[in-house]
């Protein structure tokens, strides 16, 4: 992967009722991001792929998105850098995507989309995709 520093990573559902969200800034506050992730709700629903690309810049921050086909949104906040692939970034919403379809296939994961996701595994592999190295090889969640 090319140099990719995320700063946040948010799984929205499919009512815009934030399940998760991950700051991996030391610089910015989590309510940033938390300001960040529902201003991008209104973005994603303008468009109809599910690869949503850059959905908006802020400051020194680029905004992409993700959307699901149950219509669980995912979205990535990373530090400006030099221009991103969007291979790069299909391949890390695959990642992120994986984490998630493990999180619901698990039967006791209360799929009604109101409540944060807490689990230990899922929150595991969000931190592995957050702070993996701009080098790093594809996040197997298995």
């Amino acid at each position: 992967m090319s140099n990719i520093k995320i700063q946040s990573i948010a799984i929205i559902g499919k009512q815009n009722n934030p399940l998760y969200i991950k700051n991996f800034s030391l610089s910015h506050p989590d309510l940033k991001y938390h300001y960040i992730a529902h201003t991008s709700c209104d973005v994603i629903e303008e468009r109809a792929d599910t690869y949503l690309g850059l959905l908006y810049a802020m400051e020194d921050l680029d905004v992409y998105g993700y959307i699901t086909n149950t219509r669980v949104k995912f979205v990535v906040v990373l530090s400006v850098t030099d221009a991103i692939k969007n291979t790069d970034m299909k391949n890390l919403f695959k990642r992120i995507h994986n984490a998630y379809i493990n999180q619901v296939c698990n039967p006791f994961y209360n799929l009604d989309g109101k409540r944060s996701i807490v689990s230990k595994r899922f929150v595991a592999a969000i931190d592995a995709i957050g702070t993996m190295p701009s080098d790093g090889d594809d996040y197997d969640s298995s």
